[in-house]
């Protein structure tokens, strides 16, 4: 081990730690002006054939004796995690696997080479597969070649990376040496092929829809707005794929489905980010009722298959998806979680506007009631909602695009999915009737001129759409990454976006 690699872990704070990792860097750098002076200093001419994760579930088992009679030859390579005297761990993408190095084994120049090896240099190796006397799976090596020097050291290989701001802006780094980093965005990946597979065994059919859009639309939410320079027009990066989605379903394709990037010019929080993905889908003869039973399979299918069970602990709380999700109106939940509500008060403008000082609810008094009632659920009752619960009878006011309940013209077919606290799904019977659509885009309009930035544009042609006829539909967004939070026990949506977005820093940070 070189004197560096002691250095490395010794920390001193501040401004002596960026010292002494300029200091390592600058020795870095000498090392590899020196091979480059030698030899090629990135070569691409190294053909692996072996895996860390292969050689172990192939091997862990033998005996020394069956690996000394096969005597296997592997060609490995990856990156140096650990050295201890002659034995070196390196990390691939599969896992780590123990390297036996003793320089008296190579020739002069070889040895040389190897000593001058770094924690987190890149390595090329041959050799054979054998068990050390404290039984441990690794491979003598015959020969060796640096493939990539690495120029900055890793983090103390006690501490690991342990800033979350500094694992946020360096992924790269936290994916080095934070296995739980790896291992939550291994289960995103699974996570988005399980629910691939759920739609398309349903029948549903994967399409793509603009990511730039002359009008916003789908969602109420401030929007992130550019501009096309050939076409002189400024263009808005879209906040939902729902639109163009239910324009297929006019168009005679009756179960859509998109895995879809959205963009909202929001703030910044521990389940927001500007930037971030959402499943939409949409069934033609279908109503929420259907849709809701569907979420509740496919969630219970997806913890099934990625996790291996349906029940799991999620921030302390045990959750169980083989249990039915709880149904409930946005009223009920109100009357159940907040005290001095009733389904009397929740009726007027006047008192339901009391209820909500009395709860210390930050409203706007000229506010609709339906909102004023949407405002207590979100800021008094949402967070109580740990277990699985499908919220029905949303407010007109909040669903400009959700279909009128029969009984109840003041509220709407629609149902949010809360779990942990917070929303995961947002579905509803889909609104057909275009001159009732062209009404909430009008209502809508009239909030955006008032003031209101979240508001929605008017969309003349998707009128245009429902007037030649959209069959009754069912439609639902599902955010992707609250969803991957949930299933890897996750606080923060940072955790799980490789490369979330930052507020910047400040000079001298």
């Amino acid at each position: 081990m070189s004197d560096e690699q002691n250095s490395e872990n010794q920390h001193a704070p501040g401004s002596e730690h960026a010292q002494e990792e300029n200091r390592l860097i600058a020795l870095r750098r000498e090392k590899l002006a020196e091979i480059r002076r030698q030899r090629q200093a990135f070569p691409n001419d190294f053909q692996r054939q072996d895996s860390a994760a292969d050689l172990i579930d192939q091997f862990d088992q033998a005996s020394a004796e069956e690996l000394k009679d096969k005597a296997v030859q592997v060609r490995v390579a990856g990156r140096i995690m650990r050295q201890r005297g002659p034995f070196t761990v390196i990390q691939d993408g599969s896992g780590q696997i123990q390297l036996y190095m003793n320089n008296k084994s190579f020739p002069e120049e070889q040895a040389a080479q190897l000593k001058a090896l770094d924690l987190g240099d890149i390595i090329g190796v041959s050799g054979e597969v054998f068990k050390t006397q404290k039984g441990e799976l690794s491979i003598r090596v015959a020969e060796f070649q640096l493939l990539t020097k690495s120029l900055r050291p890793l983090p103390d290989k006690h501490k690991g990376l342990t800033d979350t701001e500094i694992r946020y802006r360096q992924r790269y780094v936290d994916l080095i040496v934070n296995e739980e980093s790896r291992r939550v965005f291994r289960l995103r990946s699974d996570i988005v092929r399980a629910i691939r597979d759920y739609f398309d065994e349903h029948g549903f059919m994967e399409v793509e829809t603009p990511m730039m859009q002359v009008i916003p639309g789908g969602a109420t939410a401030r929007p992130f707005i550019t501009h096309h320079n050939a076409l002189d027009q400024d263009m808005y990066l879209r906040i939902a794929p729902e639109l163009y989605l239910k324009r297929l379903v006019v168009g005679g394709f009756e179960k859509v489905y998109e895995l879809n990037r959205n963009f909202r010019n929001e703030g910044l929080s521990t389940r927001h980010n500007p930037e971030f993905t959402m499943l939409e889908f949409y069934q033609a003869y279908a109503r929420y009722q259907d849709l809701m039973d569907l979420t509740e399979d496919l969630f219970r299918q997806v913890a099934e298959k990625v996790l291996g069970s349906t029940s799991f602990n999620y921030q302390g709380v045990e959750l169980d998806f083989a249990q039915p999700f709880a149904r409930k109106t946005v009223v009920e939940t109100i009357v159940e979680n907040c005290q001095g509500a009733s389904a009397e008060r929740l009726a007027d403008k006047e008192s339901a506007a009391q209820l909500a000082d009395e709860l210390e609810v930050e409203f706007d008094p000229a506010w609709p009631l339906g909102k004023i009632v949407m405002e207590i659920f979100d800021q008094r009752v949402e967070a109580a909602l740990q277990q699985p619960t499908f919220v029905t009878q949303y407010p007109i006011e909040v669903s400009p695009l959700a279909r009128r309940n029969e009984e109840n013209p003041d509220v709407t077919d629609r149902f949010e999915l809360i779990i942990g606290g917070r929303e995961l799904a947002n579905g509803f019977s889909e609104l057909n009737d275009p001159e009732d659509q062209a009404e909430r885009f009008k209502a809508q309009v009239e909030q955006k001129d008032a003031g209101d930035q979240e508001a929605m544009h008017f969309d003349a042609d998707y009128i245009a759409a429902l007037e030649y006829g959209m069959p009754p539909t069912a439609g639902e967004g599902i955010g992707i990454d609250r969803l991957v939070m949930l299933l890897t026990d996750s606080a923060s949506i940072k955790d799980v976006l490789l490369f979330p977005h930052l507020r910047p820093q400040l000079k001298g940070e």
